[in-house]
């Protein structure tokens, strides 16, 4: 079983490509050294929305990245997005292509 941490945001300055690009050089590095990481990815929703998601090994795991996602929001773009939601879930199936 997958678990996964999905935070919908609003950007209010720059465009979603900019936060994109700084969530790449910076929260996934800090994701990639927890243990149980296995993928985190940024979703366009619109100009203005972008979805996180990233997935754990447990849901322990997932819940400890909340905290870590915002606090490195705060101190590295919190001036440039909003948190609209949060949630942590558990995958009840995952298919994917070739299996």
């Amino acid at each position: 079983m997958q678990h996964f941490r999905i935070a919908q945001y609003e950007v209010t300055k720059g465009t979603t490509a900019e936060i994109a690009d700084l969530a790449q050089g910076g929260m996934l590095d800090i994701f990639k050294v927890q243990p149980g990481f296995q993928a985190y990815s940024i979703l366009e929703v619109d100009p203005k929305t972008i979805v996180s998601v990233s997935i754990w090994e447990s849901h322990q795991e997932a819940e400890d990245a909340v905290a870590l996602a915002a606090t490195w929001v705060a101190e590295n773009i919190a001036g440039r997005i909003s948190l609209q939601s949060n949630t942590v879930g558990d995958s009840l199936f995952w298919a994917a292509a070739g299996g």
